[in-house]
């Protein structure tokens, strides 16, 4: 189980081991007499899942982490195949085609592991720029379109220009496919920012339910609170959406209309948090009551309202 696929996908090693550079053999992570020395993994983004050195993680159709067997590949569109480094997937003839022209073989992604430190681990949390907000160890502290601070579950991730997605570090932002271009070719798609928590002075709705400090409490369509990631902000009609102090909704086109003039594109409000009865996720991951725990594209929990 979980054991280590070699270059080209025709043979394996066990866990704890490594294949040999020309795939024929299986070497120990023993040294002569030595201690034991730890295999070496590639880390995969959602900071949960692992694949061999010298693989590359690329997600897979069911949203989960998948390994490619070749370093720095190209993870293909179709979320089951792959094509070595610097070359293009080709899916309509099967096949992977370099700059020279020359074809070669697709490659098949494997599921990638669940990550298994070693030594416990101290959960810390990350103080973001405005020294108020929070966000989860592993994670970066990105704006939102409020100018606020929202978390990129990835560690050292690049925070793309529309200041709702991130990508993970060394890769490229590219708004107009929603994807990111990785170092080395490939792609993945693009990972969506949270809001950050705030350390002290939430803003109370009522006796039970709390918003985040800097923001506004507004009813949502269910007759619930939400929150609005703005301050003194104007809650629209639709119960959807919000503005900022002093502008008005504008339902017609989806935006605020500013009181100096000009627009701006309205916000989503969010479920407001519940004092008490958070809904886990595992150890380490609640969502608000009354929600629901679902998995994100890059592995780690979301809150389905």
């Amino acid at each position: 189980a979980q054991g280590v696929t070699c270059a080209g996908g025709h043979r394996c090693c066990p866990r704890g081991s490594h294949c040999s550079a020309d795939g024929e053999s299986c070497g120990t992570s023993l040294g002569m007499g030595g201690p034991h020395v730890a295999p070496r993994a590639v880390p995969c983004p959602d900071g949960q899942s692992e694949c061999p050195d010298d693989a590359t993680c690329c997600v897979t159709a069911s949203g989960a982490w998948g390994c490619c067997p070749m370093p720095q590949a190209s993870c293909c569109a179709d979320k089951v195949h792959c094509c070595p480094h610097a070359t293009i997937c080709d899916l309509a003839h099967g096949r992977c085609l370099s700059p020279a022209g020359d074809d070669v073989p697709l490659g098949t992604t494997f599921p990638a592991w669940k990550r298994q430190p070693s030594v416990p681990v101290t959960l810390h949390q990350v103080l973001c720029p405005d020294g108020r907000s929070v966000c989860p160890d592993g994670s970066t502290c990105c704006q939102l379109p409020s100018a606020r601070y929202g978390c990129c579950p990835l560690q050292n991730a690049v925070c793309c220009r529309d200041y709702i997605h991130c990508c993970p570090r060394g890769s490229t932002c590219d708004p107009g496919s929603g994807i990111c271009q990785l170092q080395g070719g490939g792609t993945q798609p693009w990972v969506s920012k949270l809001p950050a928590l705030r350390q002290a002075g939430d803003v109370r709705c009522d006796e039970q339910t709390s918003c985040p400090d800097g923001s506004t409490c507004c009813r949502l369509a269910s007759g619930a609170w939400g929150c609005c990631p703005l301050e003194e902000a104007v809650c629209c009609p639709d119960h959807i959406h919000c503005c900022p102090r002093g502008s008005t909704c504008n339902p017609e086109g989806s935006s605020c209309l500013l009181a100096a003039g000009g627009t701006q594109p309205w916000l989503r409000k969010v479920p407001a948090l519940r004092q008490a009865g958070d809904v886990r996720c595992d150890e380490q991951t609640s969502c608000p009551d009354g929600s629901t725990c679902c998995r994100l594209g890059s592995g780690a929990w979301g809150c389905c309202p």
